[in-house]
């Protein structure tokens, strides 16, 4: 049971704010219409690897991105076959982020598509990275840093971390601008990254107050609406930064989450619990083979057996009998009672699982 108890603290330790709520900044609760991200993909090579790269029978694509290259180059191999093993196909990401201007660097993910070993040491020539309507927007190039390594022998390998897949800091630059006036837009949504009707009339309430009249109403659980004019501040960029960082206490759904792989258990602050008894118990099953082998007397006619042997039994191991759990009127509580069950975490997330399907659990049961 120490080791619950021991959970049970780290889980109340990693998630102080349960006993008390913390006002939170607008700028972490919302994302703002039209200030966005952008992905961007593109195809490239990876060159210089240490006999790492993609076999070119398994990856003609790579034979033919090589030749176009060269060509590109002034280097003509048409009917040429050349085998190298030092180069790599690749698929390189990265994300454009909102008001990036051109000749601003960006960082860029590197992953290998073919049949590489790995991508440790390789260079990436110059790539163009395309968004969703196709344009080019940044072009990248550099040397990669990828997070693993690797070792061949010749009858057997070792591998550590994930050797085909790095990154190049600031390894693109930005080429082309989001077309996108900011400055023109007269009125701007803020989105609720989790939406509450609570939260949202709580951040309406917030901005009211500190204009001193009314320049925010809130459109539904997800969406609050901000009047720039009404603002009467010079900018959009002007208002946005002065609401930011408004403080603002937000609501949460009671919801209780458990990962069964690793039995972890997280609950939160508003999780209630109806009055409730449980039992819990356990049945185990043993199986032991013991074979015993009979031999004849010394030089007597006869074969050596195995006659086998097998010892079973079911043990119904002693319960926690039937427990009570009062209503829980707060987390300390009810943390407090599923302890008094005497359970691994594991176990508590089956008794979790019978509590909600019995009505008592007052929360959203998310199971990972």
């Amino acid at each position: 049971m120490s080791h619950i108890k021991a959970f049970v603290l780290t889980l109340i330790l990693l998630f102080p704010g349960f006993a008390q709520a913390t006002p939170i900044r607008i700028k972490d609760l919302v994302e703002f219409d039209g200030v966005r991200s952008n992905d961007l993909v593109g195809y490239g090579l990876v060159v210089g690897l240490n006999g790492t790269g993609d076999g070119l029978r398994n990856a003609p694509f790579t034979e033919e991105m090589l030749s176009n290259i060269l060509e590109r180059l002034g280097v003509n191999v048409t009917g040429e076959q050349f085998r190298p093993k030092n180069v790599a196909a690749v698929l390189v990401t990265a994300s454009l982020p909102p008001f990036s201007r051109a000749g601003s660097p960006l960082d860029v993910t590197v992953s290998a598509i073919g049949d590489a070993n790995s991508l440790l040491g390789g260079t990436l020539i110059m790539t163009p990275l395309n968004a969703a309507d196709g344009d080019i927007y940044a072009v990248a190039q550099g040397t990669i840093i990828a997070g693993g390594a690797s070792a061949t022998g010749d009858a057997a390998a070792v591998v550590q971390g994930v050797p085909t897949a790095g990154v190049i800091p600031s390894g693109a630059t930005i080429e082309r601008e989001v077309d996108f006036d900011f400055t023109e837009m007269r009125t701007l949504r803020l989105a609720l990254r989790t939406p509450d009707f609570t939260t949202a009339g709580r951040i309406e309430q917030a901005i009211n107050q500190n204009f001193d009249r009314v320049v925010a109403v809130m459109l539904d659980a997800g969406t609050v609406e901000l009047d720039i004019v009404a603002t009467r501040m010079a900018s959009p960029a002007h208002a946005l930064g002065r609401i930011e960082n408004i403080l603002v206490e937000p609501e949460r759904r009671a919801r209780v989450v458990v990962d069964q792989r690793s039995g972890t258990i997280v609950m939160g602050e508003d999780v209630r619990i109806s009055r409730v008894a449980v039992s819990q118990g356990n049945l185990t099953l043993r199986i032991q083979e013991t074979p015993l082998v009979a031999q004849p007397n010394p030089f007597a006619p006869g074969e050596t057996v195995v006659v086998p042997r097998t010892n079973a039994s079911i043990t119904d191991e002693p319960g926690i009998g039937l427990a009570e759990l009062p209503d829980g009127t707060s987390l300390s509580e009810v943390v407090a009672g599923l302890n008094a069950l005497g359970v691994s975490p594991r176990d508590m997330i089956d008794i979790l699982k019978s509590i909600k399907a019995s009505g008592a659990l007052h929360a959203e049961f998310v199971v990972r």
